[in-house]
């Protein structure tokens, strides 16, 4: 299959490249996933290589591979939310980090009957409604962990009492002057994700501790243990939690890390890495890992402190110190010092200014090679 290079400047927001990088630049430093071509009136076509097309495959296999998991997570969602649908579009945001396919608006949504179904709203929006109610599914992973479970234990969701994972940089010495703090929201019980917190006042603790309990359950669902923080702002009051939800997660630094990336935000389940990788890695990540081995230009790295490497961490105030668990008064302005990796720096310097310096193939000999294979 290939596609005339002009239409995939319409993409240009989706892969980042902003101009006045040229697409031509772009895949011309991946040759082991795209590959340039030329029809006879000289416009240029792009096809994959045998190796992308086979990286599709593994992707769709590895998709199906862990559908179970996914049917489980999204019907999970579900439950934790008010009432018990969520808009289609907002879950759809979620599809990469949840491993779901392509077509999960299209069709996967409708192939678990038993768990959800699509329902339109009076003025047309799609929802995404829970069908049953599993109670094998309304344990929190913490509890997994604690109890030592692989699958619920089918009771009510009530209060809980289990302290989350903590996991701070070996050189964060603050800790120590917060412990006290720490340890007493530890020790402080909270409404389990899966119960109903209609009731809960907002910005009381225990409200906002149920919000760090649903954002734990959230980040433990995705396939990297991590989200971009502007999707889950859609499901404020679908989950119940907080206004200033950017605010809570830097709040609980140990539990959960924010990171910047050019001008979006992304929150990592600290638990979950050692440093900037990742513990346990699924076959989703390892494929992911396994692409961006193929892309041969990756840019110039800014340095990157990693969650393990903060030691500049000790010089600055990640909270105001009466701020730490319990306190009132507002949150400085802060974030870690994650910089971009900057995909398309340095390509002003390409020789590339032209088309016709590629060497490119006739776009017949593409229809060739894909005829044969």
């Amino acid at each position: 299959m290939v596609i005339p290079v002009r239409s995939l400047y319409q993409y240009r927001k989706q892969i980042n490249l902003p101009k006045p990088h040229k697409i031509t630049d772009f895949i011309d430093k991946c040759p082991k996933l795209f590959e340039l071509y030329k029809d006879q009136r000289g416009a240029l076509w792009c096809g994959m290589t045998k190796e992308a097309e086979d990286l599709l495959d593994e992707e769709e296999r590895l998709i199906e591979e862990q559908s179970t998991k996914a049917v489980e997570y999204v019907t999970r969602i579900l439950m934790m939310s008010v009432d018990k649908r969520i808009q289609l579009d907002k879950i759809a945001n979620f599809r990469r980090d949840f491993g779901l396919p392509v077509e999960f608006r299209t069709k996967w949504v409708n192939q678990y009957p038993q768990h959800f179904r699509v329902v339109k709203s009076k003025d047309g929006v799609e929802f995404l409604e829970l069908v049953n109610w599993n109670p094998a599914w309304a344990v929190t992973e913490v509890e997994k962990k604690a109890l030592g479970l692989k699958d619920g234990i089918g009771r009510e969701p009530g209060v809980l009492s289990l302290p989350f994972p903590l996991k701070f940089p070996p050189n964060y010495k603050k800790v120590y002057r917060h412990g006290g703090k720490i340890e007493h929201f530890q020790k402080r019980s909270y409404l389990s994700p899966y119960a109903d917190a209609r009731e809960l006042k907002a910005g009381s603790l225990e409200f906002d501790k149920r919000a760090v309990a649903v954002m734990h359950e959230l980040l433990s669902f995705t396939i990297e243990k991590r989200l971009v923080t502007d999707h889950l702002t859609h499901f404020r009051r679908e989950l119940v939690m907080p206004q200033k939800l950017m605010r809570l997660l830097l709040k609980h630094f140990g539990i959960f890390y924010v990171s910047e990336r050019g001008k979006r935000f992304s929150v990592f389940l600290t638990e979950a890495y050692e440093g900037s990788e990742l513990i346990e890695k699924c076959p989703l990540v390892l494929w992911k890992e396994k692409v961006l081995s193929f892309v041969g230009y990756r840019g110039k790295k800014k340095k990157i402190p990693t969650f393990g490497d903060l030691s500049a961490m000790e010089e600055r105030d990640i909270i105001e110190e009466k701020d730490m668990i319990e306190g009132d008064t507002e949150m400085e302005n802060i974030h870690a010092d994650f910089e971009e990796e900057e995909i398309m720096e340095g390509l002003e310097a390409v020789s590339l200014t032209n088309d016709d310096e590629l060497e490119i193939p006739h776009v017949s000999n593409a229809n060739k090679a894909t005829n044969k294979t």
